[in-house]
C-alpha cells in the first residue's frame, strides 16, 4: 500500500463530498487506501458515504471526539508506507499525491512533507510555519505578523518546524518510533506538537511544492463561533506547558489573554464609533475572554 488518506468530518457533507470526488480523481496509479472518520456527524455524512463512496473506509463516532483522537483511530489501522492527514474542506489538484509519495520516496530523511496550499482565490496559503514561539505571540498581539510572508518565504524545498494538518503527509516508519497524535489536544495544537515531536526524534519536517491542494478554510469550525479562538488558546497554551514546561505555559496564557482581552476592548471602542462589524467582532472577543479560564495551564504529561 503507497499512500493511506485519513479525512476527519464533522457535518461538513458537501465538502466531504467534494474532497473525496478529487482524491478519487487525483490518486493515479497510486496503490492506496482512503479512511473516513466521522465524529457524530447529523447531516447525513455517513448515509452520503455509503451510497456514493462505497470504497471508503468509514468509522462513524457516535460523539465528536476531536481531530486528534479521531485521526488515530484510522491511524492505528492504515497500511500504507505513508499517510496523508486531509481536512474535509479542501480539493487535491493534478499529480500531487504520487508527485508527493514519489518526492518523500527518494529522501528517506524526511519524517512530515507539506505540500503547497492555496487559498479559494488561487494565492498561497501559509502552511509551513515556525513554532508559535513567545516572541511570535507577542509579535501578533502587537500586530506585527501581518508583514510576514507564507511559507516563511520558502518558494522551493525548505525546512519548516511546523506544517499544517489541512494536509500534512506523513512517513509510516517515523510515525511507528514518534507514536500517534496526543490525544490531549481536542482541537489545534496536536499537527503542531506532532511535528516537534518528529523533529525531536531526528526526522525531518519540510515543505516542498510538489503539488497543490486547496484550502478554502472554514469547514468544521464555522459551527464553533468564537469558541474556535477559545479552542485554539486552549490549545496553544497546552502545546507551551507540554514543551516548556508550567512557567511556559502561564506566560502564553499571559500573553493570550492579553491579546483577547486587547481585541476585545479595541473592537468595544470602535463599536461606539459604529464602526461597521465592530460590534460583532467585540462581542466575539468578549466571548473568548469570558471562557480563558478553560485555557488556564495545567500540568501535562511530558
Amino acid at each position: 500500500m503507497d499512500l493511506s488518506i485519513v479525512i476527519v468530518n464533522w457535518n461538513t457533507r458537501d465538502l466531504l463530498r467534494d474532497c473525496l470526488s478529487s482524491v478519487m480523481a487525483g490518486l493515479g496509479a497510486l496503490h492506496a487506501q482512503v479512511w473516513v472518520v466521522d465524529n457524530g456527524s447529523t447531516d447525513g455524512s455517513v448515509a452520503m458515504l455509503t451510497a456514493e463512496f462505497p470504497g471508503v473506509m468509514v468509522i462513524a463516532n457516535a460523539q465528536n471526539r476531536g481531530f486528534a483522537a479521531a485521526n488515530n483511530q484510522a491511524l492505528a489501522q492504515a497500511t500504507g508506507r505513508f499517510v496523508l492527514l486531509l481536512n474535509t474542506d479542501t480539493i487535491v489538484h493534478g499529480d500531487v499525491l504520487p508527485a508527493a509519495v514519489a518526492w518523500m520516496d527518494a529522501r528517506p530523511a524526511i519524517g512530515i512533507l507539506g505540500p503547497r496550499i492555496l487559498n479559494r482565490d488561487g494565492s498561497v496559503q501559509g502552511s509551513a510555519q515556525a513554532f508559535p514561539t513567545l516572541r511570535r505571540l507577542l509579535r501578533q498581539t502587537a500586530g506585527l505578523h501581518k508583514s510576514e510572508v507564507p511559507n516563511l518565504g520558502l518558494t522551493t524545498d525548505g525546512t519548516a518546524e511546523v506544517i499544517s494538518g489541512c494536509a500534512m503527509f506523513v512517513r509510516r516508519a517515523a510515525m511507528a518510533k514518534v507514536g500517534l497524535l496526543d490525544e490531549a489536544f481536542f482541537f489545534y495544537g496536536e499537527e503542531t506538537d506532532w511535528c516537534r515531536r518528529f523533529l525531536c526524534a531526528g526526522w525531518k519536517v519540510m515543505f516542498a511544492p510538489v503539488g497543490e491542494i486547496t484550502h478554502f478554510g472554514g469547514g468544521s469550525v464555522r459551527r464553533l463561533n468564537h469558541m474556535r479562538d477559545v479552542l485554539l488558546t486552549e490549545g496553544t497554551v497546552r502545546l507551551h506547558t507540554k514543551h516548556s514546561g508550567l512557567i511556559g505555559g502561564l506566560a502564553c496564557y499571559g500573553v493570550l489573554a492579553l491579546f483577547n482581552t486587547s481585541r476585545a476592548a479595541g473592537w468595544a471602542g470602535m463599536a461606539v464609533l459604529r464602526r461597521p462589524s465592530a460590534a460583532a467582532r467585540a462581542r466575539h472577543f468578549a466571548g473568548v475572554v469570558l471562557k480563558l479560564g478553560r485555557a488556564w495551564p495545567r500540568k501535562v504529561r511530558p
